[in-house]
């Protein structure tokens, strides 16, 4: 099942990436036989299976949620150029 001329084109534009005339037949032919794997999965019954959310019996180990940096906002703040009421003044970028 390959995709379509205009359909790749189209593709193209919403993804914002340049597709030569030369490179669309392979395009078409390779994102047809992605649609076809897909539509081989969707085949699969999964009647029975537990979903999950990993396929490994993994644990994610956690640190402490610790603070291990003092605090030197003041310090910080007096090498800034510009600081007002605890803040740091920036030049505007945008107009």
């Amino acid at each position: 099942m390959a995709v379509d001329t205009q359909t790749v084109e189209k593709l193209a534009e919403l993804a914002r990436i340049a597709i030569s005339e030369e490179t669309i037949d392979e395009v078409g032919n390779r994102l047809g036989e992605v649609l076809q794997l897909v539509d081989q999965l969707q085949a699969v019954s999964t009647e029975g299976v537990a979903p999950m959310a990993h396929p490994l019996d993994e644990i994610q180990v956690l640190r402490a949620d610790e603070i291990t940096e003092s605090n030197r906002r003041e310090e910080f703040l007096a090498l800034a150029p510009q600081s007002e009421g605890g803040l740091y003044l920036v030049p505007k970028v945008i107009d």
